[in-house]
């Protein structure tokens, strides 16, 4: 069969039964593997910062916050051109192409750990390169939106989102184990020497960080190249796509958004230096992978839900969630280094966990049906073509589901480093975690006037 598919018609429901399901349901399964990977890279870091300094590598605490949180910085900056190059290049292209792009910080990471005189300006560049990890997700995400009818899209997308997102509890599962052992024996590198509290030491080889993810990412580059599809419908320009920055509804998604998945990816990146700053008895290693995994299968249970009702709806109820649960770690947080409930804490953050990762389903799941609303409705006012609208929707919509993922990773970037800096002012991360209420305020309240109340402009 062509990689192109010329004829792709997925409302068509006699096509879809026929051919189009099949396909579809092929490409979101090459998909899935490849994207958690990529988020496997760009979260790599979150992991691999905590041992720097038992090695024998003399950072400060903020430049190691500073380490967590720019691999989001650069993936989030690179998704904003990611969210277009999927109807310009060709989604099967663009996944084979940016997954093996992956092969550059993973390699790099892990040559780089291995001398503890790697300068800092290095360390840093390779955490930028991480971004391209981050950066996939816009293209993927788009790319998926195309395939699937809108009945039908928010399980897609959730699956896809969500499983691709396990990559992040994955890595930090994952990357506590492969470095206590030889993986690749002598050809990856001689372990390093790890003091630890009572004054033993221990062996490591912390570039099994990088090097375990390799021989995934070229096969994963394979099955896109050989075994994905480019859409030929779906092809636009740059400028044709440009079009959604005069949209109102792209904008205010983006704010939800920054507020689930930028919630979801900024408290992956910063949970385990966070726990260890207040809870520095507890190895936050241990722990660390599991408030993304919650978040991440939470989403796929996000995007069913927005299928089965007012993904709206879903949205609000997110963020009232969150907000109690931020307010529930503050109250378990020590104070000025005394009291304070770990187990609390914790509880409190896979409640947040949870609810960042079914606001991700939930929003992803409203853009396609905004965009599909309001182009049906110009096209109905005008006498213009329905079919037409639908296409037309589908290419704005693809156009921005990417972008939203590429304000959103901001978050990533901004709260590992909003609790550095509160910490530095204040000796505690309480000031960041109010400004995250009164965010998660203002969402609740952009949310329901635009589309959860019931005269809202576009319900949803």
């Amino acid at each position: 069969m062509s990689k192109n598919l010329s004829v792709w018609q997925p409302e068509n429901q006699d096509f879809w039964n026929k051919t189009g399901r099949t396909i579809a349901r092929r490409n979101l399964w090459i998909s899935v593997p490849a994207l958690l990977l990529a988020f496997a890279i760009w979260q790599v870091w979150s992991v691999a910062v905590v041992q720097l300094p038992s090695i024998g590598f003399s950072y400060s605490k903020n430049q190691l916050f500073w380490l967590a949180a720019l691999p989001a910085l650069s993936g989030a900056t690179l998704r904003i051109f990611y969210s277009f190059v999927v109807p310009i290049f060709g989604g099967r292209r663009w996944t084979a192409i940016s997954t093996a792009s992956l092969l550059i910080p993973a390699i790099g990471l892990g040559f780089a750990v291995q001398d503890p005189n790697t300068s800092y300006s290095v360390m840093v560049i390779l955490a930028l390169l991480c971004g391209f990890g981050g950066a996939n997700f816009s293209s993927s995400m788009s790319n998926i939106s195309f395939f699937f009818p809108k009945s039908e899209k928010g399980k897609a997308m959730g699956i896809n989102a969500g499983l691709g997102n396990l990559g992040v509890s994955v890595v930090q599962f994952v990357v506590p184990i492969v470095i206590t052992f030889a993986l690749f024996g002598a050809i990856a590198g001689d372990a390093q020497t790890v003091t630890l509290a009572d004054g033993s030491t221990q062996q490591i080889w912390l570039q099994n960080a990088g090097f375990v993810w390799v021989p995934f990412i070229v096969l994963s580059t394979v099955l896109a190249w050989f075994g994905m599809n480019d859409i030929d419908s779906a092809k636009a320009s740059f400028k044709d796509q440009m079009v959604i920055f005069k949209r109102k509804h792209n904008w205010i998604m983006c704010w939800l958004y920054v507020g689930t998945f930028g919630s979801f990816i900024g408290f992956s990146a910063g949970f385990a230096l966070l726990t260890k700053q207040e809870f520095p008895d507890v190895n936050p290693i241990q722990y660390a992978f599991l408030g993304p995994l919650v978040g991440a299968l939470m989403r796929v249970i996000g995007g069913w839900l927005s299928d089965k009702f007012a993904a709206a709806k879903v949205t609000q109820v997110s963020f009232v969630v969150m907000i109690i649960a931020v307010y529930g770690v503050m109250q378990f947080l020590p104070q000025n280094g005394v009291g304070g409930s770990f187990w609390g804490f914790f509880a409190c953050f896979m409640l947040l966990f949870a609810f960042t990762g079914i606001g991700n389903g939930s929003t992803f799941a409203q853009a396609p049906r905004i965009f599909a609303i309001t182009h049906q409705r110009q096209a109905k006012k005008t006498g213009g073509n329905l079919i037409a609208a639908e296409t037309e929707a589908a290419k704005e919509s693809a156009a921005v589901v990417g972008f939203m993922g590429a304000l959103g990773a901001y978050g990533g970037f901004f709260i590992p480093k909003s609790f550095g800096s509160s910490i530095d002012m204040t000796g505690s991360p309480h000031m960041a975690l109010i400004i995250f209420i009164v965010f998660y305020a203002s969402c609740i309240i952009i949310n329901w006037w635009y589309y959860a109340r019931k005269n809202a402009e576009v319900k949803c």
